[in-house]
């Protein structure tokens, strides 16, 4: 008798506790205080397939993760700049339209704003072309007020180029000193190939400063002369940070830990446009962290494998549905589905 009151007492705590652990989860993304900011290039993408432009996005591999994040109701900001021009003067609009806080965006007087033509192969990847018109000198350095486990993004060649040092490092630092989680995404071409001796310091220092670092298959080969993200990951990341994710386009996904290496199955699925993949995973991801309500001091003692499971989830969510459309960003339909579920 007493056992059967004893077990009936343990299954309502273990109910209650589950149930708070989900309204925890609901209430941090719906209610959180945390703030995510993207920094990156701000560019117009105007895609073509064949000789015909089918469609114009503003682009950005930081600036789409902002756009999706601000989608689903996270609090975002965007850091970056753009030319004081019609595109640029649209690029902010379309920011703000989709909740993303432009007050870190610098206009850059007599700057036109880059404009890239996104040609799709049959595989429905791109090439590009840039026009550029960037001042030599970078924006006056300005950082934001990190709070405890905000959220950082950063990568691509922006966070790397030498005109942008003071900023990005003043960026940084004061986010790793205020005890904000830092995501880096490599995300280095081969058009950046011949500068990587004067680099390689500036993506060693953002390794080290990161709590997830995340690189292509396509970046590997770039950087580090390799696809083996193995060895990549226990020469060069590891000693720097111990969360690394890989991802392999439509082939399985690996993510790095202290613990061991897990590879996790990418759905197959018809793609109109890849264009803003790998910023999407980012942004799932990041989605994930706040859904989830992890914390900077959980990354550093290590998730369990059902978080890790669930973050994979929601960046190949978000990656996938981008990947079915002509946008850099997840859908708005994905974006009301995402909102809905977390008020239930």
């Amino acid at each position: 008798m007493i056992m059967e009151i004893y077990n009936k007492v343990r299954r309502a705590c273990r109910s209650i506790l589950l149930l708070g652990m989900l309204l925890v989860s609901t209430m941090s993304f719906a209610q959180t205080t945390r703030t995510v900011y993207c920094m990156g290039e701000t560019v117009m993408d105007i895609l073509f397939r064949g000789s015909t432009p089918i469609a114009a996005n503003a682009g950005g591999s930081a600036l789409n993760s902002a756009v999706s994040l601000g989608r689903v109701g996270a609090h975002v900001e965007f850091i970056g700049e753009v030319g004081n021009d019609s595109t640029g003067m649209h690029i902010l609009d379309f920011l703000k339209d989709n909740h993303v806080g432009t007050s870190y965006v610098h206009r850059c007087e007599g700057m036109r704003t880059t404009v890239s033509l996104a040609y799709l192969n049959e595989r429905n990847d791109a090439s590009y072309v840039f026009f550029m018109d960037t001042p030599k000198d970078g924006p006056s350095a300005v950082a934001p007020d990190f709070h405890k486990d905000d959220i950082l993004l950063l990568g691509s060649f922006y966070a790397v180029n030498p005109r942008n040092r003071q900023r990005v490092e003043l960026v940084l630092n004061k986010a790793h000193e205020q005890g904000a989680i830092i995501y880096y995404d490599i995300n280095l071409r081969s058009p950046h190939a011949s500068m990587l001796p004067q680099l390689m310091p500036a993506i060693t220092n953002m390794m080290s400063h990161a709590d997830v670092v995340r690189a292509s298959r396509g970046d590997l080969r770039t950087v580090f002369g390799t696809t083996d993200a193995d060895s990549v990951y226990h020469s060069i990341i590891a000693p720097r940070c111990k969360q690394f994710v890989c991802t392999r386009g439509a082939d399985a996904v690996t993510v790095f830990t202290g613990k061991g290496k897990t590879d996790y199955p990418v759905k197959k699925i018809r793609t109109v446009s890849t264009i803003g993949a790998g910023d999407n995973f980012n942004a799932g991801f990041i989605y994930g962290l706040i859904h989830q309500g992890i914390t900077l001091k959980q990354l550093a003692n290590e998730l369990t494998a059902a978080q890790w499971k669930s973050l994979e989830h929601n960046a190949q969510l978000f990656s996938q549905d981008c990947c079915m459309h002509l946008g850099n960003y997840i859908s708005q339909e994905l974006a009301d589905k995402l909102k809905a579920s977390s008020k239930n």
